[in-house]
């Protein structure tokens, strides 16, 4: 370990020793009070949450669905796309209604959102009824807010990029499957994307903290785990670790199944593909965003691959690991996008018939190269193409599904369908939505189900009764 390395291990060291003293001395001084907790954005926000939600029912408040009964509303927001901004502006003006009735309602801002300076300084002159404004860096210092500046205006956030913080505790919002964090942040400044200016550089936990995380949800009876990360194939180049390690010794551990997102093709290895296929409980499924058929667009995104690069990548996957099912992110009307350009897209679908697609309309962020890019294509093209995109990626979705047809596949039960009460629903190891008829008593089991019907988003299927998977 360099000097400098081992400065920022003691740092953390500090930072840790820090959290956990603070954590011993967290009065339950909100006893009696709700709070209402609204998540926007990714995988990272979602687990973000589950942190938050600890952290406010160590103080002693509980949950409520009913914000009208809330004494504390937190907003935990993203910023990757301005109509992500646009539902926390919207929804604001619901808190400030609430607020104008009942003063004492507090309202805290968490997520991305609260990382941008100008975010921060509308706050300041136009929001003055939030509370408080706490970044992602700084989550862990929510209680200690709440204790200490309850009765004014706080706006805490600051960006330690070298900060990892362990032993967090989450108040999970499943017993079944877990999100589990390795790394924050992210290098690879994507020109289109804010992620590394809120979320800051790439750093790794330590990998024995991450192995404890997982034991214990092991022996809590926790079925799956999701290994987390901004760029989660990234992980430990600023440790003297490597994913591809870090996932052969969570494979180790025997928990039934691991998942991981989200990856870069820059960054997936010949080791990883390796460890992948050696182990079953690894889920043969890989989110692998594309983004752009383009060599011309993903030069202006600064993806640092080609398309041909992407595909050799895709090729070896579906080459090496068993029965594996790839999905996709895929952006359309970045500035400069052509027609041509546009339709290389179209072109790299049909070669690699994903099995689904995230799409979107770009969306320009503030502070990003990408913002001040020029561009000329109308919306009214840009929609007309993610509407071809979509027929495109629904047809190989439909595909995809359809091959699984009257088909017994293994399925992980997770709960009650909300759209149909007589059915259940859970994920295949290709993260295919299968809704089930069962009895309830199969929830939180991996069960042997027959597919009976199948759509371009999910398959129906009937528990097979006599073949437990466990």
């Amino acid at each position: 370990m360099h000097l400098p390395d081992l400065e920022i291990a003691k740092k953390r060291e500090k930072k840790e020793n820090k959290y956990i003293e603070l954590k011993e001395k967290y009065p339950k001084v909100f006893t009696g009070k709700k709070y209402f907790l609204r998540t926007y954005g990714c995988q990272m926000n979602v687990h973000d949450s589950e942190a938050i939600s600890n952290y406010l029912e160590v103080l002693g408040f509980k949950k409520t669905d009913e914000i009208e009964q809330a004494d504390i509303i937190v907003l935990n927001t993203c910023a990757i796309r301005e109509n992500a901004k646009d539902k926390v502006t919207g929804f604001l003006g619901k808190c400030h209604y609430l607020k104008k009735n009942h003063p004492n309602v507090k309202i805290v801002i968490a997520g991305c959102m609260s990382e941008q300076p100008d975010v921060i300084k509308e706050i300041m002159n136009k929001h003055k009824y939030i509370d408080i404004v706490i970044g992602t860096h700084n989550l862990h210092e929510l209680p200690k807010l709440l204790i200490e500046s309850f009765d004014k205006q706080t706006i805490e956030v600051y960006s330690e990029s070298d900060e990892v913080i362990e032993g967090i505790k989450y108040k999970r919002d499943s017993k079944i499957t877990a999100w589990v964090n390795i790394m924050y942040g992210c290098d690879k400044f994507c020109t289109y994307c804010i992620v590394p200016y809120t979320r800051g550089r790439e750093r790794s936990r330590k990998l024995e903290s991450i192995i404890k995380e997982v034991e214990d949800l092991k022996n809590k009876g926790y079925k799956e785990v999701t290994l987390l990360g901004q760029n989660v194939n990234a992980y430990g180049k600023d440790i003297g670790e490597s994913f591809s390690h870090l996932l052969e010794c969570v494979a180790k551990t025997n928990i039934e199944r691991i998942r991981f997102v989200t990856s870069h093709p820059w960054n997936f290895t010949d080791e990883m593909i390796d460890v992948i296929s050696k182990y079953k409980n690894i889920m043969p499924y890989i989110h692998l965003p594309l983004q752009s058929g383009s060599n011309n667009i993903l030069k202006r995104m600064n993806r640092r691959y080609t398309k041909e690069e992407y595909f050799e990548l895709f090729k070896k996957m579906k080459e090496k690991i068993p029965n594996v099912s790839i999905t996709t992110d895929i952006i359309v009307g970045f500035p400069g996008e052509s027609e041509d350009d546009f339709n290389e897209t179209l072109d790299m679908v049909k070669k690699c018939e994903f099995d689904g697609a995230y799409t979107f309309i770009y969306s320009p962020r503030e502070g990003t190269p990408a913002a001040k890019m020029e561009d000329n294509t109308p919306m009214k093209v840009k929609e007309e193409r993610l509407y071809k995109l979509n027929e495109l990626v629904n047809y190989y979705s439909n595909l995809s599904n359809n091959k699984l047809l009257n088909k017994v596949v293994e399925v992980l039960i997770l709960d009650k369908s909300e759209k149909d009460k007589d059915k259940l629903y859970g994920y295949t190891d290709t993260m295919k939505l299968v809704n089930v008829k069962g009895d309830k008593n199969i929830i939180g089991k991996i069960v042997k189900v027959k597919i009976t019907e199948a759509k371009s988003f999910s398959l129906d299927g009937e528990y097979v009764k006599e073949e437990i998977a466990n």
